[in-house]
């Protein structure tokens, strides 16, 4: 039995674990971000050198913490519920490509399953919420799931319009496609799926699904110590997919120009720079209202994206693309 391939397959998972976990220092980048924006000082000075004492103390709080699981929770949601909110995290690098040939799986239908792991998101919202047996853990897993399936529709529409251009679902052949980086000629429809990854990320002006001074923290508000980290992690995994999604859809992936950096380097350059803007945003703009959040995915986005298809497809009859 040749053992080889299970194992490559092995060692590849490995890598996406170690490369999404990695991404942990992103904490200590949103402190120093979040200090030079909003000129704290707490963020500057606070746990020499530059701050990386004060991260580690943080993780070793959350190591320490007790493990609190309330008597009248459903127990198997409650605990299951942190794993599932991190999955999606780690299997949308299944299909993204590093470089021409750095991609774990480069599936033919990848648009459709990025789709389809990134709603998966919704369930553990459902799961934390419900299972913790809580009045407001629940209210925030509706509001939670409320956000999410209405920023989910138009940031599906959004890469409708990328494959339209391509002729691929295989996010490769999108990267391969873009002679021209899309966003030149998917303006709107880049504009469209930022603003929806943002609220998909549940980061401000966006955090509702988490918004402490409303919710108690919302769908997990019962959770503590690493249970609650695992929460956390999510957010900045997620951040980093989504900014690696955006890269490979709208900016040529690992396609460079001008500098002859490897593939591999010029993929991570762009989706550091998104996520380094989504900090950006976060740290600059005011949180929004419930009803001022559902009328900007329905009425707003929704219909630009359907435009935008419309228009994508006028452009493709016309100019043959």
């Amino acid at each position: 039995m040749d053992w080889w391939p299970l194992l490559w397959s092995i060692i590849k998972a490995l890598l996406i674990v170690v490369f999404v976990l990695a991404n942990a220092f992103l904490i200590w980048v949103e402190r120093k971000i979040a200090g030079r924006f909003q000129r704290r000082l707490g963020p500057m000075r606070v746990g020499r050198p530059h701050g990386w004492a004060q991260t580690f103390a943080d993780l070793i709080k959350l190591l320490s913490k007790e493990d609190v699981v309330p008597g009248t929770a459903e127990k198997w949601l409650f605990l299951l519920a942190p794993i599932v909110a991190f999955l999606p995290a780690l299997l949308v690098y299944m299909v993204i490509p590093f470089g021409p040939t750095w991609v774990v799986n480069d599936l033919n239908i990848g648009v459709i399953f990025i789709s389809a792991v990134t709603s998966f998101s919704v369930l553990s919202f459902f799961m934390s919420g419900w299972g913790s047996n809580n009045k407001y853990s629940v209210m925030g897993a509706f509001r939670a799931a409320a956000q999410l399936m209405s920023y989910e529709v138009p940031l599906v529409l959004s890469m409708i319009a990328v494959v339209m251009l391509a002729g691929s679902l295989s996010l490769n052949d999108i990267v391969k496609a873009q002679s021209i980086p899309f966003v030149v000629l998917q303006p709107l429809g880049f504009l469209t799926f930022f603003i929806a990854a943002v609220a998909e990320l549940n980061r401000t002006p966006f955090d509702l699904a988490e918004a402490e001074s409303e919710l108690v923290a919302g769908y997990n508000t019962e959770y503590s110590g690493m249970r609650w980290a695992f929460f956390f992690l999510s957010e900045y995994a997620n951040t980093v997919s989504a900014s690696a999604i955006m890269a490979t859809l709208f900016f040529g992936g690992w396609r460079g120009f001008l500098l002859p950096l490897p593939p591999v380097v010029w993929f991570l350059i762009k989706t550091y720079i998104f996520v380094f803007i989504i900090m950006w945003v976060r740290w600059t703009l005011p949180r929004v209202r419930i009803d001022q959040l559902l009328n900007l995915g329905w009425k707003l986005l929704l219909p630009v994206a359907l435009l935008n298809i419309a228009w994508t497809g006028l452009l493709g009859l016309v100019f043959k693309i």
